[in-house]
């Protein structure tokens, strides 16, 4: 009844190629049971009660402190465009362009910077991170003219860059493809939530702050939200773990032993690579350059960049409605995106039911174009906005599926994985 060497071999070669559109047949009932006997001196009632309890603690940890996490990454790399809407220009003296190039020159270094995390402890690594971006964002606040701007956004793309191919590999280390894509959709509903309190908060910092103490609100809106997302770094350090099988991080006094055996053997029968693969950087790197999927990665992920650029710059786009004054504006910004975090967990939990991402790609990014072709073609306010609840929601709603897709169908080593999201 037991796999033979050969057989184990093959069954990992069979899903090389394949991902949860195309999953491999399910193993009969009884040779698993006995499998898991053998491996882990469990029944298979026994091991589905261990499973059971380690998602759910998982569940309660991993998946809250990430999504934390990521609020706070957005929150500190958003702010400029809530910051805008003050005095924050006229202050620093930007002319022309020179906020846009404020707000792009965040896209650098992930490549590189990622590398280190398949040789480092997520439970440090990933919460340093977050404590260095906050302390640069707060840092801000200090700026006087444009070239203090560029130095620290530059540096806060860098600090930032890591968190979230991060966050995706963790979560993919401890969580099989087949309950990934909810837990992607709770991770980037950290992006939405943080979009809609961002507006909300800043209407309260610009509005109730601005000269307290000499400080300008846009400047108190740096230092509150840089302080928050430090706050956050710190119950990192407590709460998240490293890799299954290190009795370190948050599961050195969360998980039992059997829990930590289960965690190792079920992402061990859901990776799809060879248990003997090079895991070296340059392996991975090579793999992943090799590999077209990430190629197709790169295309879906670069199209849905250039298409929720939005982001940045939707405050000013609100207030180019004329719906009011600009703590109306902001407070206007917040409602699509409580609608789009909905609809980005309803096409999670379809896509993993359904155990299909294509479809689930597709239809929200439909649902974007229709969206932004409405925005073009009218001139209607009332319409305008409207349409911004289908492209924010189409938007969103896809790049969760294609982040959760990536990690699913890029994995034929870990550090393939990492660098190929990166």
């Amino acid at each position: 009844m037991a796999n033979t060497e050969g057989d184990v071999k093959l069954k990992d070669l069979h899903g090389s190629s394949d991902h949860i559109d195309n999953p491999a047949p399910p193993a009969d009932k009884e040779v698993m049971a006995v499998t898991k006997s053998n491996e882990l001196d469990m029944t298979e009632e026994e091991y589905d009660a261990v499973e059971k309890s380690l998602v759910r603690k998982l569940d309660y940890t991993l998946a809250p402190m990430v999504w934390l996490l990521y609020l706070f990454n957005y929150l500190d790399r958003n702010n400029i465009a809530q910051a805008r809407l003050s005095s924050f220009e006229q202050d620093l003296g930007l002319k022309g362009n020179q906020f846009n190039v404020a707000v792009s020159i965040l896209n650098v270094g992930y490549m590189l910077i990622n590398m280190l995390l398949t040789r480092t402890r997520p439970s440090i690594y990933i919460p340093f991170w977050t404590a260095l971006w906050s302390i640069v964002s707060a840092a801000t606040a200090g700026a006087s003219n444009y070239t203090h701007l560029i130095v620290i956004r530059f540096f806060l793309g860098i600090a930032e860059a890591p968190f979230f191919p991060g966050a995706m590999y963790l979560l993919s280390c401890w969580y099989p493809r087949k309950e990934l894509a909810l837990r992607t959709a709770i991770l980037y509903s950290g992006v939405l939530l943080a979009t809609a309190f961002s507006g909300l908060i800043a209407a309260g910092v610009l509005s109730n702050l601005e000269g307290v103490r000499g400080i300008a609100g846009w400047q108190w809106l740096f230092i509150i939200e840089g302080a928050g997302s430090f706050g956050a770094a710190l119950i990192g350090f407590i709460l998240l773990p490293d890799f299954p099988g290190q009795k370190s991080g948050a599961m050195k006094w969360l998980l039992t032993d059997d829990e930590q055996k289960v965690a190792v053997e079920r992402i061990q029968r859901d990776r799809v690579s060879l248990p003997q693969a090079d895991n070296s950087v340059w392996s991975g790197l090579a793999m992943a350059a090799k590999d077209i999927r990430t190629w197709v990665f790169v295309i879906m992920r670069t199209a849905n960049h250039s298409a929720y650029g939005f982001n940045s710059f939707f405050p000013t786009i609100v207030k180019g409605f004329k719906l009011g004054d600009n703590t109306l504006t902001l407070v206007l910004t917040a409602p699509p995106y409580p609608v789009a975090t909905i609809t980005a967990f309803a096409t999670a939990w379809s896509s993993d039911r359904r155990k299909d991402r294509g479809y689930h790609i597709a239809v929200p990014q439909f649902v974007a174009c229709i969206g932004f072709i409405i925005s073009v073609s009218t001139l209607n306010n009332a319409a305008r906005y409207t349409a911004a609840f289908l492209y924010i929601c189409g938007c969103f709603s896809s790049n969760a599926m294609v982040f959760s897709w990536a990690s699913s169908t890029l994995n034929q080593t870990l550090v393939q994985q990492l660098l190929s999201t990166s």
